[in-house]
């Protein structure tokens, strides 16, 4: 049987039985390309309940063999599930499964949002003023994020708060995750864990972060934000790593309008809707451990490949390593 046909068989199976519904059917199953750490399975279900003809659009999500990050499914469920409680647009999750048993590997389904996923909109081909009203709306749902009551919502009992500690666990979660990956020694990362380890600020609260905020992980329809995705790697930490990863000078084309809205424009917008501190040296902190993050990220994917679980090829990301010495001025 061919992974499709495999997969298909699978998913009818969960779906059965999480719908009471022997006959429910599948059309128009398929893999897409999106995505870079899971794969991405849609499909059109549909069932009968209580006599009554059912349909909806879904996607499945499910972990790949290798990938460039390693995450929770159990966690990412959790979230979302208390997103639904925010004014924060996100995907409905259906059905989890954390442990892998109903399709082979931990998956989630949830109900497919119709959008255009553009991760360079802000410098697209629209007029300026529809670019900075996405800029402004955008970075807004970011803000709304760290307003999130977490503990209301339960997020306390599946998510650790590191406390004013946070700079310090995110250094310690990074190297673990380097050790975990690395092939060779890379003295250029250790300079920059040293300089974390010793730079490191503390944090003024602790908030629901998300993790990878951008424009490429947003659906739009027109010009409206319809879903903020890919909440694998939200945690509970300082807020201000959110906005050291939006503000990384690495990634500029996705996060700013040149002389519109720059990073001082998204700062004093997000502060003034948090009513946070946006301490500069606490900002610049975290984008060095941003790129220090996305280095790992590249290590993984290396690994990955070389162990033969990942079929895209990664490179040791020596202009990361470039630019974060420049960050500390090594």
């Amino acid at each position: 049987m061919s992974e499709t046909g495999e997969f298909a068989s699978r998913l009818a199976e969960w779906l059965a039985e999480e719908l009471g519904d022997p006959g429910v059917t599948i059309e128009g199953l398929r893999r897409t390309s999106a995505g870079f750490s899971r794969e991405n399975w849609v499909f059109d279900a549909t069932w009968s309940a209580r006599g009554v003809r059912q349909a909806a659009s879904l996607i499945a999500r499910r972990d790949p063999p290798g990938s460039v990050l390693v995450t929770d499914r159990q966690q990412e469920g959790a979230v979302l599930h208390a997103m639904e409680h925010s004014p924060v647009p996100t995907p409905h999750v259906r059905w989890l499964d954390a442990k892998g048993t109903r399709l082979g590997r931990p998956a989630v389904i949830m109900d497919l949002v119709e959008g255009v996923c553009d991760g360079f909109v802000l410098n697209g081909s629209r007029p300026l003023e529809r670019r900075l009203d996405i800029a402004q709306h955008l970075y807004d749902y970011l803000a709304e994020i760290h307003r999130f009551d977490w503990r209301a919502h339960g997020l306390d009992k599946v998510l650790e708060d590191p406390g004013a500690g946070a700079a310090t666990a995110a250094v310690e979660h990074w190297e673990r995750e380097l050790r975990a990956v690395q092939l060779e020694p890379e003295p250029e990362l250790e300079v920059v864990l040293a300089w974390l380890r010793s730079h490191a600020p503390r944090a003024q609260t602790t908030t629901l972060v998300h993790g990878d905020f951008k424009a490429g992980n947003v659906l739009l329809r027109d010009d409206d934000v319809v879903a903020i995705l890919d909440w694998e790697t939200a945690h509970l930490g300082d807020p201000l790593e959110d906005i050291g990863w939006v503000t990384n000078p690495l990634r500029a084309g996705e996060h700013r309008i040149a002389g519109v809205w720059e990073p001082e424009d998204l700062i004093r917008r997000w502060s003034d809707q948090t009513g946070l501190q946006a301490d500069g040296r606490s900002i610049e902190w975290w984008r060095v451990l941003a790129n220090l993050k996305l280095s790992v990220i590249v290590l993984t994917g290396v690994h990955a490949f070389v162990d033969g679980r990942l079929d895209r090829c990664y490179h040791s990301p020596v202009r990361l390593y470039q630019l974060l010495l420049d960050q500390i001025g090594a």
